[in-house]
């Protein structure tokens, strides 16, 4: 099939695209948010092709997926007025936890039955409110990196995109306490200053923003995983540190608690809990790799490419039927 997507999640796109279909990515001049074309920074395969406005409208499409609430009407004009679960078969793919009044929050999409809203997760499909809109979950799907762990390092593996504006939805406000039970190392976007904004010795929290091809390697010479974050949508880059081998020390919230298994790691809502189990397996090297190579086994079983591409399989012929 030709399915037209828009580069919206570098690492989940890096897990779709490995399926057996010609997959369309729009692109624009400058390439913004809604014409990013090809990954830079991830390894697609030649099935995935750049496409522009001007080329979509006579181009064949047999799926959309929808990632925004404005793709449906970029689609359609880009289309040439074909509309989204109308005129082509179409899903929306929900990579978030709902915001604000979570209780109350209606997704975009509640009021459609022409398509199918597909979950990342069952806590977001129990969280958000799907109104009438037939609704289905694929889990996350990892490209495996491979057993890549070592422990060498005595620190904890933290990756986390702009820590300080997202604040208290990443945890950010937690790491001054859990910096001081292991020393941190954080992965991600705009982290530059952290130790500074949270009043750390520069040792203690050190930042970094690697390219993805050095990420993993990096991340695996840790002693552990290191999972704050409050409130998301389940992080890839938590499946992929259970992929390399490290054992996850994670606040009990959203997903995690589906994805993390007894003696994968160490979870709790208490955050002494999770200072006091970093600091355990800082001591106990041994107890970290055997707790690692649990985690790595329990997201092989879990969120393994396979699976995820066969999940997709069998919803796109059920779509495009």
């Amino acid at each position: 099939m030709n399915i037209l997507l828009w580069h919206v999640h570098g690492s989940w796109t890096t897990a779709f695209v490995q399926g057996p279909h010609h997959y369309l990515v729009p692109v624009l001049p400058g390439r913004g948010p809604d014409g990013r074309g090809r990954a830079r920074t991830y390894t697609w395969p030649g099935t995935v092709t750049e496409i522009t406005p001007r080329e979509l409208r006579d181009a064949p499409v047999d799926l959309i997926v929808l990632q925004r609430p404005r793709e449906a009407e970029l689609a359609r004009r880009w289309l040439g007025g074909r509309r989204p679960g109308r005129d082509v078969p179409a899903v929306y793919l929900e990579h978030n936890a709902p915001d604000g009044d979570v209780p109350g929050t209606r997704h975009p999409c509640a009021d459609r039955d022409d398509l199918t809203l597909v979950h990342v997760t069952h806590f977001n499909r129990l969280f958000w409110d799907s109104g009438r809109a037939p609704t289905t979950v694929i889990a996350h799907g990892v490209v495996d990196p491979g057993h890549r762990y070592t422990g060498e390092l005595a620190r904890a593996a933290v990756v986390v995109n702009e820590p300080i504006r997202r604040g208290r939805h990443t945890g950010t406000d937690l790491l001054p306490a859990l910096g001081a039970a292991a020393p941190l190392d954080v992965f991600g976007m705009r982290t530059e200053g952290l130790a500074h904004h949270l009043g750390l010795p520069a040792d203690r929290c050190r930042a970094h923003d690697l390219p993805q091809a050095e990420l993993h390697t990096a991340m695996a010479r840790r002693r552990l995983y290191l999972h704050p974050v409050r409130w998301t949508s389940l992080g890839l880059s938590l499946l992929e540190a259970m992929h390399l081998g490290m054992p996850v020390v994670a606040l009990a919230t959203t997903e995690a608690v589906e994805a993390v298994p007894a003696g994968a790691g160490v979870l709790s809502t208490r955050p002494e809990v999770l200072a006091r189990a970093a600091r355990g397996y800082l001591a106990d090297p041994d107890a970290a790799a055997e707790d690692g190579a649990r985690a790595r086994r329990a997201a092989l079983d879990g969120y393994g490419l396979k699976r995820f591409l066969d999940d997709w399989e069998r919803l796109m012929e059920e779509v495009t039927r």
